[in-house]
């Protein structure tokens, strides 16, 4: 059984899938769930279609709860009815961590991929973990060692599935002559979120940053990334004519740039395997900051701070996200001297992230707790 509920969980599912499949070649292996289309392809039977999960999970809770009620129950009851070998629950914590325990409870192995950021906050989740999954694959280096100060050691690291994955399709110069950019000139992108809310709250202290770095470097060109069309309509409501929107170009846009301004959040390590010198900026609304702030346990908001075990990008998070601030921070960026050193710093926190291969690696990790099980049962 193997359930993923997000695109990015639906990805990471096939990739999975389709290794165990190698591991276990010639053996007659059924994988059922709640699969998206790339599980799907990879000849997962959806009970549950994950994309649909996906786009409900953007509506009201209200609206939503049935459909997960409708899905938990049916995958709850087929695990009873076929009793697989193995559970493989895949991301999407707030779903697959009540999953688990009612998994566990009925007899069934469970293995959790991509662990839950339990190290950022809600941590108090990890005695889930403790009882009722028999296996926590991790992708971030530090947090086989943050389960281990919690007194769990069935952890195992396999590396980021992003290694390999995040990779520009064209160079500098392609890129600049496909946006009418000068390559031999500096580019700064702005990376404002994918996320409404995200975009209105950090994309006008970006643009007001911008103002000033033009006036202190006027050769400096500027690119705003926009994850689709839907969300590049809602950017240029913020801008003037002179300011480039570059549409699902994010790898590339990331990889011309000189310099980059990243929403706090995966983006950052993206940033961080394509080598780009940045600034991680945050702004929520005041509510929100003061009930969530108590809860995150971490030191730092960025993933590839988090990696590097040290600030290496600068973090410009609620208050300290000013027009001012982001401005400073770009301009050292763009000196020779501090791109060269922000580089450095991010090429060693990548090395942290393994070569590739994570998905082959959790596939051995998966099939060695199925080998040890048939040998405990015989």
């Amino acid at each position: 059984m193997i359930v993923a509920g997000e695109a990015s969980g639906d990805l990471h599912a096939a990739k999975l899938v389709r290794s165990i499949r190698e591991e276990l070649a010639g053996s007659n292996i059924e994988f059922f769930g709640a699969a998206g289309p790339k599980m799907r392809i990879e000849g997962v039977r959806p009970l549950v279609a994950a994309d649909e999960l996906s786009i409900v999970g953007l509506l009201e809770i209200g609206r939503a709860l049935p459909v997960f009620l409708r899905a938990f129950a049916l995958l709850k009851k087929t695990a009873e009815e076929m009793k697989p070998d193995v559970a493989i629950l895949v991301d999407f914590p707030d779903f697959n961590l009540r999953l688990a325990k009612a998994l566990k409870m009925r007899g069934i192995k469970v293995v959790y991929y991509i662990s839950p950021q339990l190290w950022a906050w809600r941590s108090h989740r990890v005695s889930t973990v403790r009882k009722y999954v028999d296996l926590m694959i991790t992708i971030l280096p530090f947090e086989k060692a943050w389960y281990a100060r919690k007194g769990i050691g069935n952890v195992e690291y396999v590396g980021s599935p992003l290694a390999t994955e995040v990779h520009a399709a064209s160079s500098r110069v392609d890129f600049c002559r496909r946006h009418e950019l000068d390559p031999e000139r500096p580019i700064v992108a702005l990376l404002p979120g994918s996320r409404r809310k995200e975009i209105t709250r950090i994309l006008p202290p970006m643009l007001d940053a911008i103002r000033q770095v033009a006036v202190r470097w006027p050769e400096v060109q500027f690119i705003v990334a926009a994850p689709n069309e839907t969300r590049a309509r809602l950017i240029k409501e913020f801008l003037d004519d002179n300011l480039k929107i570059v549409i699902g170009e994010t790898y590339d846009a990331l990889n011309a740039a000189d310099a980059a301004a990243v929403t706090s959040g995966t983006a950052t390590l993206e940033a961080a395997i394509i080598g780009t010198p940045m600034a991680v900026v945050y702004k929520t609304s005041a509510i929100n900051y003061g009930l969530l702030r108590p809860l995150i346990s971490v030191e730092h908001f960025g993933l590839v701070n988090l990696i590097a075990g040290k600030r290496i990008a600068k973090e410009l998070i609620q208050g300290d996200f000013t027009a001012d601030s982001l401005a400073d921070e770009l301009t050292k960026l763009l000196e020779p001297s501090g791109n060269a050193g922000a580089r450095k710093e991010l090429a060693a926190a990548v090395e942290k992230l393994g070569k590739g291969g994570a998905s082959k690696r959790a596939a051995d990790a998966i099939v060695r707790l199925l080998s040890f099980n048939r040998q405990a049962d015989a």
